[in-house]
């Protein structure tokens, strides 16, 4: 890499201008979606509130859309954030517009109290805000309204905008809305996919294959992948714990669960020269035998089980 291209990296790092994710299909439908939820949504407004407070309030929708249609799978965009957000930010707004005398403060405090609202409520979504805004400087068409204004327009538009979202990505498998409704890979393949160590290229990779917008960074992404590969590597047991004629599980699900028996084992006080002879007594390979030293037996038992019935069930 050349001197101008490591420039160019870093600037765009510094400005947060991440790599295209999205594929120009991508890219269309997300704008067609937007169109089709703002039409509706300015028409509504308009009918209940006229031209110009209509210009007020679309923009907050606005801001939806782009959540709704081009980062559909977000925890902003989810129907929860989107519908609560919407809601509580309209009747703050309401009540700070008629209670409080200085438009300035009123405004000042209808999107403080909404945001902090929003965190308690954990529905944040950025244009519940100008909602609260639109409901304090809307204008006469809005204060004639007083809480109306929460159901007609704010609540119809927050419905017409989750049905179009709904609908119109319904039939794209991969960004089907709410994020609920995306088809989930089997249980047997997450468990073959999990604790892989995986490269910064290879992520890059992974990122482009979901042809989507994905609302956090490369590097935290990269950063919440360590931290939980650690956290689940410290569930191992330690080589110590291993004991004589106790079992321990693996804590695989389907075919790969297994539990395996200490039936004997050597003390050298060196962990990876320790060896341990073990039966499977459940799972696929019941009644196979082995032996392994004592770190990698810890290293694959994730925990210690005892019969519970017909069963197994956690020591602990």
């Amino acid at each position: 890499m050349n001197n101008d291209d490591s420039l160019k990296d870093r600037l765009a790092t510094w400005l947060g201008i991440s790599a295209g994710q999205a594929s120009h299909r991508e890219k269309l439908l997300s704008g067609l979606g937007a169109f089709l939820g703002i039409a509706g949504t300015y028409l509504l407004t308009r009918f209940f509130l006229g031209e110009g407070a209509a210009v007020i309030l679309t923009t907050s929708m606005g801001s939806s859309a782009v959540l709704l249609f081009a980062v559909p799978h977000g925890p902003q965009s989810q129907p929860w954030a989107l519908v609560a957000s919407h809601f509580i930010a309209a009747v703050i707004g309401v009540f700070c517009a008629r209670h409080v005398g200085s438009v300035a403060l009123a405004a000042g405090l209808a999107v403080g109290l909404s945001v902090t609202a929003m965190y308690y409520l954990r529905c944040i979504h950025p244009p519940g805000g100008a909602t609260a805004l639109a409901a304090v400087i809307g204008g006469p068409p809005v204060s004639a309204l007083g809480y109306h204004f929460v159901l007609t327009p704010v609540m119809l538009n927050v419905l017409w905008l989750f049905a179009i979202a709904l609908l119109f990505n319904y039939p794209f498998a991969w960004r089907r809305y709410p994020a609920a409704l995306v088809p989930r890979p089997a249980a047997k393949e997450m468990e073959e996919m999990a604790y892989r160590p995986i490269d910064h290229e290879d992520f890059v990779y992974a990122l482009s294959q979901l042809d989507t917008v994905v609302d956090v960074s490369e590097e935290d992404l990269l950063r919440i992948y360590a931290l939980a590969t650690g956290r689940a590597a410290a569930r191992h047991l330690a080589p110590a714990a291993i004991r004589v004629g106790h079992a321990y599980s693996n804590g695989a699900a389907g075919d790969d669960w297994e539990v395996r028996e200490v039936v004997d084992a050597s003390h050298t006080g060196d962990p990876a020269r320790d060896q341990v002879i073990y039966k499977v007594v459940a799972g696929s390979r019941a009644r196979d035998s082995g032996v392994m030293p004592r770190k990698e037996f810890a290293q694959w038992a994730k925990y210690e089980v005892v019969r519970h019935g017909k069963g197994w069930r956690r020591a602990d």
